[in-house]
């Protein structure tokens, strides 16, 4: 397994992680934790076990403190009030990441429902949104500067079959993320985006695989092995990625070492297009 070593790179910073008991999500709060930042963890009050697990693991690497704030990212009064919160609590959160995702139903465009569409759209997007906007705007109020890492997805860059939505919603987090680090560039908060492309193991990458063999599709076969299979020939580095890997980046892009980086999109994908 790929390890990220601790810094303190992130020492006397919050960090907020959206979709934190996910796969992707919890490697990257477990990142900030072990870089020494006071970590606030969210995802849906329905993955509370999960983000439990989260919590233990920040804590066991060495985080100062571990927060946990159950949060439904469409819901733009809950989100306003859970930032307010936190700045109560702990002060504004100056390392965001925004990772809670919902990748949808699996199924050739013709056919793809229009009430799942505007599912995708409220989680991905709209959820994107609201808690850029309202981090943004506590760090204003608070007169500090700040980093915020969106998840996006090489289904974003490049478009995925069976998957317009996903595709669709991740294209338009790349573009807001681009708009958002113009404005919000004067009050010295920076705004990136990360794409991850294949990532497993793990209920994501498992997941991925046996839709895509359950869906019919000219560019898939019908089983889950046949598919890992392709998936992983279509990598020039021949494997997928770890969540540690997209982890790691979005460390970097969090810190001072990134410091004049902002309105850019890394590609975490093996090479991959």
């Amino acid at each position: 397994m790929i390890e990220n070593a601790a810094s303190d790179r992130l020492t006397g910073r919050v960090a907020l992680v959206t979709g934190a008991a996910g796969d992707i999500g919890g490697a990257i709060a477990l990142r900030t934790a072990r870089d020494g930042a006071t970590v606030v963890l969210s995802d849906l009050a329905a993955a509370t076990d999960r983000l439990a697990e989260t919590a233990d693991a920040c804590r066991a690497a060495g985080a100062p403190a571990v927060h946990l704030c159950p949060l439904d990212v469409t819901d733009e009064s809950a989100v306003t009030e859970a930032v307010n919160e936190v700045v109560a609590r702990v002060g504004p959160p100056d390392a965001i990441v925004t990772s809670a995702g919902y990748q949808g139903t699996f199924t050739p465009l013709p056919g793809y429902p229009i009430g799942d569409l505007r599912t995708v759209l409220e989680v991905n997007v709209v959820g994107t949104f609201t808690v850029v906007q309202a981090c943004a705007a506590a760090l204003i109020a608070a007169e500090r500067a700040g980093s915020v890492v969106v998840v996006a997805s090489m289904a974003g860059v490049s478009g995925a079959p069976n998957m317009a939505a996903y595709s669709a919603s991740k294209a338009a987090v790349l573009g807001f993320s681009r708009s958002a680090a113009k404005d919000l560039a004067g009050a010295g908060i920076r705004v990136n985006a990360v794409s991850p492309g294949f990532i497993g193991p793990g209920r994501m990458w498992d997941r991925q695989v046996e839709l895509q063999a359950s869906t019919p599709s000219a560019y898939y076969a019908d089983t889950p092995e046949e598919v890992a299979a392709q998936m992983i020939g279509m990598i020039p580095l021949r494997r997928y990625g770890a969540v540690q890997e997209v982890a790691s980046v979005v460390g970097f892009l969090l810190s001072d070492d990134a410091s004049y980086v902002t309105g850019t999109n890394t590609e975490i994908s093996g090479g991959s297009a």
